[in-house]
């Protein structure tokens, strides 16, 4: 993790928190049972943010261990799972998660992965995991196009953010005939699978969705309100009954390090 990611988002955790989407459950049930992994597995989830990935493999029954180096979001991560028997949180990187030579059996990585520095974290994650190991990365990808919704949000952010652009392209493995998770892999790529998911949003929700984006104009900054004006039209011009649909891909990427 770069010194500038670690620090995106401490000014934006309570939006992270109440606005950031789950994750479907089906992702732990393909863990267990299309990666073998056992469901008393111990579990690092690197980069853990606000705890939502780590709440959902402590609900599936594993030990979780939650690396995550912001502490206003680790903080967010203890009040949402303190009460949890077999949660842990450590500050932490990707590159240096603080945790011991073989001492888990899965590694994780959320929405987070794409802040990493590739190349340390493949080594980092190989020297905690145990032998057969598996990690298993996860993140949603939000869909551009589909409905005049979507395609208006993209719109508002490349019109607004001019952060979007450059944070959108650091996402692997989304664009069409997109090698980079098999190459990250290498040899111990396994497999790669595809859910559904989706936030149904009223106007309160998305406002709060988009602002708990790193790239989303701050109150101060003279796109702010242009933006939120311009929300409010998108929205007005595409709820149904009140709502809109929020709708992504959560792609999963699984396999072992490379030792």
């Amino acid at each position: 993790m770069n010194h500038d990611s670690t620090r995106r988002f401490t000014d934006r955790v309570a939006d992270y928190v109440k606005y950031r989407p789950t994750w479907p459950r089906e992702l732990t049930t393909f863990v267990h049972a299309e990666c073998g992994v056992a469901p008393g597995a111990r579990v690092a989830d690197i980069g853990a943010g606000t705890g939502i990935s780590s709440k959902l493999f402590l609900d599936a029954g594993h030990p979780v261990v939650a690396v995550e180096p912001n502490a206003a979001m680790r903080d967010a991560a203890d009040r949402l799972l303190g009460g949890y028997e077999h949660y842990l949180s450590v500050a932490g990187t990707a590159e240096a998660t603080t945790l011991d030579d073989a001492s888990v059996d899965l590694v994780t990585a959320a929405q987070a992965f794409h802040w990493f520095d590739k190349a340390l974290a493949h080594r980092e994650f190989a020297r905690i995991l145990k032998p057969r190991g598996q990690i298993v990365l996860f993140w949603n990808s939000r869909l551009v196009d589909g409905s005049p919704f979507l395609a208006g949000y993209e719109a508002l952010l490349r019109r607004f953010s001019p952060d979007y652009a450059g944070v959108a392209a650091t996402y692997p493995g989304d664009a069409p005939g997109d090698t980079s998770m098999a190459d990250w892999f290498g040899d111990g790529f396994e497999r790669k699978t595809v859910f559904p998911n989706a936030q149904m949003l009223d106007f309160d929700g998305l406002r709060g969705r988009l602002m708990s984006s790193s790239y989303a104009p701050k109150p101060g900054d003279p796109r702010h309100e242009p933006m939120l004006d311009a929300l409010r039209t998108l929205f007005d011009e595409t709820q149904q009954d009140g709502l809109v649909n929020f709708a992504y891909e959560t792609r999963v990427y699984a396999g072992r390090p490379q030792r």
